[in-house]
């Protein structure tokens, strides 16, 4: 199975870390454009992209720059209860990240119909299998103990993040995980 998981930044101009698992083999690389990054896409042709940014709306929202009374999605409000801090997406620069995950998935279900594209949140799954957000020795003991092999030492936060989505979708793939909200 090949996946696909993306941190995707709010702008072009910050990094987004990318990553293939294909099979316990990682590949790493940070990417900016949309292009960039559907040709990514594109050239490995996975079976699931995993991507860290809101990739839908809020149910009876009809627009992201819009404001009306519907800020919180069913997983937003599922990931409250569990207690797992989160920004919504009708938060400023959230807004942003938003359009830009809507847009992404958009275009990979058009290009790779028969592709899964799944909206992921790494601070989640770090939380719920015990890693400390932001904490790169402890996010890389989480990585070791799932077996995962890095191929290269030096990782930004963007590069642990895109590697998690990855791993979030297989183990969503595997029955490991689960997914909360609204299946769309």
């Amino acid at each position: 199975m090949r996946i696909v998981g993306i941190d995707l930044a709010g702008s072009e101009k910050r990094n987004t870390g990318y990553c293939l698992f294909n099979g316990k083999k990682v590949d790493v690389v940070v990417l900016h454009s949309d292009k960039e990054i559907l040709a990514s896409i594109l050239s490995e042709r996975p079976d699931i992209v995993a991507i860290d940014a809101p990739l839908s709306l809020p149910k009876g929202r009809k627009s992201i720059e819009k404001r009306d009374k519907h800020h919180f999605r069913q997983c937003d409000l599922e990931l409250r209860r569990l207690g797992i801090r989160f920004f919504p997406i009708t938060l400023g620069p959230m807004r942003m990240l938003t359009k830009r995950g809507m847009e992404l998935k958009k275009k990979i279900r058009i290009s790779l119909p028969r592709a899964r594209v799944i909206e992921v949140y790494p601070g989640a799954t770090y939380d719920i299998l015990g890693a400390q957000r932001k904490n790169r020795i402890s996010i890389l003991r989480l990585f070791r103990k799932n077996e995962i092999r890095i191929r290269t030492k030096v990782l930004s936060q963007d590069e642990l993040d895109g590697v998690c989505c990855a791993l979030t979708a297989q183990m969503f793939m595997e029955n490991k995980a689960i997914g909360i909200g609204d299946q769309r």
